[in-house]
């Protein structure tokens, strides 16, 4: 059975949101329609937003939910098939083709030997679609690369499966639920916009983000709280060079638990600052702006 079939939960949005918050994660409305149509209608979702938002997470989370595997390919500049999709692992067939040199094997029997399953090294998207029940596939960051290999993620994502020509043609046992996400680095192509669903991620609001920050941290003080979301969201104003995401909102609560602090001011700021801040000119800005930001922490 299909395991979104297997959670009556998982047959609503609401439902969906439940789910997700079980596991900490905070789901608008727009998010769990999302995921609730790539469950039913198994297309692929593409998720753009700036950095830090939580795009990756949102894949890690369904796959938990689904209690499927999570099968992650890590875009690049420079990402090609064989890194992507398959390679032989030529040591292994090295080592056989000396071990039989005085089998009296034919060449074609030894060649066939070779270019067995056995000696396939999958990918993340051959193991994608290897698998005996539907995993998560996420294609992370798909705008770092170039537009060849994206036409060949179009034709993949069109028919889930792949011709390899030693073996012919292997076909997805299931069919994957599919994240794309994307930070916008590039433009991408509208023959790849057209065969996936959309959601623009942005940074949350005040309100959410203090909700996120106490999913994931319970027994935070919930002044605490507020005052890193606030702080966080007036940093996200000025024209930093890396805004901090929420990742580094969460990462700044936890720092500040772990070191027993229930309130914030600016000397604490200034000994956390690296927390959040990972720019030397953004130290400088950020520092250029420190009157305001005792303001919102008063």
């Amino acid at each position: 059975m299909n395991p979104a079939e297997q959670n009556p939960l998982l047959q609503s949005v609401e439902g969906i949101q439940a789910v997700l918050r079980e596991r900490n994660y905070i789901a608008d409305l727009p998010m769990a329609t999302a995921l609730r149509l790539v469950m039913a209608l198994r297309k692929p979702l593409l998720v753009e937003g700036p950095a830090g938002v939580g795009k990756t997470q949102i894949a890690k989370t369904l796959a938990e939910v689904l209690h499927t595997r999570l099968i992650r390919l890590q875009c690049y500049e420079g990402l090609d098939t064989a890194q992507a999709l398959y390679e032989w692992n030529y040591p292994k067939q090295m080592l056989h083709i000396r071990l039989t040199e005085n089998s009296g094997e034919s060449v074609a029997q030894r060649e066939a030997e070779i270019f067995s399953e056995a000696y396939l090294l999958r990918r993340p998207l051959l193991e994608a679609i290897s698998q005996d029940q539907p995993p998560v596939l996420l294609i992370d960051e798909i705008d770092r690369t170039d537009e060849e290999f994206e036409a060949f993620l179009l034709e993949l994502l069109a028919e889930f499966q792949v011709t390899i020509p030693e073996l012919g043609t292997l076909k997805a046992r299931h069919r994957p639920y599919v994240i794309l996400t994307s930070n916008r680095s590039r433009e991408l192509s509208d023959a790849l916009r057209r065969r996936c669903l959309y959601l623009w991620q942005n940074y949350p609001s005040f309100e959410k983000e203090v909700e996120i920050i106490r999913a994931r941290l319970p027994g935070i003080n919930e002044r605490l709280a507020q005052k890193i979301a606030r702080v966080v969201a007036h940093l996200r104003e000025l024209p930093l060079n890396k805004a901090p995401g929420v990742a580094e909102s969460l990462d700044w609560a936890e720092a500040l638990v772990s070191l027993h602090k229930e309130s914030l001011d600016m000397s604490i700021l200034e000994q956390t600052w690296g927390v959040i801040i990972k720019d030397k000119d953004d130290l400088a800005l950020v520092e250029a702006h420190k009157a305001r930001i005792a303001e919102l922490v008063v």
